[in-house]
């Protein structure tokens, strides 16, 4: 029998590309991996901490960037329990809807309102801690700044993803917008973020005489 081709589902066509189940699919699986592996190192230096609370971490270069001093504030449980807990069970709810995609399921609506609803409060939850670790406790998590870079795209696409195939109602000329625009918004949020490190820290470092 000959090999068959695999092809672009008629539905998925007129999509932007990273928008078609497969491709979505990868976004998901490998940004929610990374997120994931950094979550899971988090939670396993907090162990340590417990354990020895006057440990060095992996990620305990210097009084500005260390994963240690950030993980002994309230701000890194802020329901009770560290809050690495929570990306080790919400990345893997991605990573997982990720693969059904790449199996080709085809998943309801509910359930894409369901994943919006969770990755908005998430998007939500990182700006709130990233606000919280540059201008309140003026320390980095480099694991946590890589959850926060994944987030972002996670973020953007799966909006327009939802957008696009009508999930959340909207204009179609909004849904475009959005779909041509995003890897721009992606890149100005990172510009964002690393911008406000910037002139944070340098202000740390260079006091003002003023």
């Amino acid at each position: 029998m000959p090999r068959q081709s695999v092809s672009v589902r008629p539905a998925d066509a007129a999509l932007p590309v990273l928008v078609r189940a497969r491709p979505f699919g990868w976004l998901l699986v490998i940004a929610g991996a990374v997120a994931w592996i950094a979550s899971a190192t988090l939670v396993l230096e907090r162990l340590e901490l417990y354990t020895n609370p006057d440990a060095q971490i992996s990620c305990d270069i210097n009084s500005w960037i260390s994963c240690g001093d950030v993980m002994k504030t309230s701000q890194a449980a802020i329901f009770g329990f560290p809050n690495p807990f929570i990306g080790l069970v919400a990345f893997a709810v991605v990573i997982t809807t990720g693969v059904a995609l790449l199996a080709g399921a085809e998943l309801r609506r509910w359930y894409w309102l369901g994943l919006q609803v969770g990755i908005t409060l998430g998007m939500a939850l990182i700006c709130w801690f990233f606000t919280q670790a540059v201008y309140v406790l003026a320390i980095l998590c480099p694991y946590c700044m890589v959850v926060w870079s994944m987030m972002i795209p996670l973020f953007v696409w799966t909006t327009v993803r939802n957008l696009k195939h009508r999930v959340i109602p909207a204009a179609p000329a909004v849904a475009k917008f959005a779909a041509d625009w995003a890897w721009v918004i992606v890149g100005l949020a990172y510009l964002g973020v690393i911008a406000a490190i910037f002139f944070k820290f340098m202000a740390l470092i260079i006091p003002s005489n003023a």
